[in-house]
């Protein structure tokens, strides 16, 4: 058993996906067209680093309530955590890509750590060894 996928609601398909695979340096792992439940036209994107298993599914949103949770998604809170081997190196390289980071790096007992927000606004902790 694993996590295949996990869903960032989003406002833009290709700004998510330059977001995601710029600037966090993910793989686009497909990018298909398909529909909604009623048949409208949507797309099926997903991203994942290089080398994971999980990835992130990037839903647009539809309809009201969808995109009232763009950035909400774990009200607030880090709800996401992109663990790297070389923290400075990954913190320098998003940072001039214009990540922005709401925690400046802090080391703690389990390693350095900064909080970034992605593309829709929702709170991401880079993780790495200290």
């Amino acid at each position: 058993m694993r996590i295949d996928l996990i869903t960032i609601v989003v406002d833009d398909y290709d700004r998510a996906i330059e977001f995601f695979t710029g600037p966090l340096g993910f793989e686009l792992v497909e990018d298909s067209p398909s529909f909604t439940d009623d048949g409208r036209p949507k797309r099926w994107v997903t991203v994942r680093p290089p080398g994971a298993e999980t990835g992130v599914l990037l839903a647009r949103a539809d309809g009201e309530r969808q995109t009232a949770a763009i950035g909400e998604q774990v009200a607030g809170r880090v709800g996401f955590f992109l663990r790297v081997d070389d923290f400075d190196a990954a913190h320098e390289r998003m940072t001039a890509a214009g990540v922005e980071f709401v925690r400046p790096p802090r080391t703690e007992d389990y390693g350095k750590v900064a909080v970034f927000l992605d593309i829709s606004g929702n709170r991401w902790d880079l993780l790495g060894p200290a």
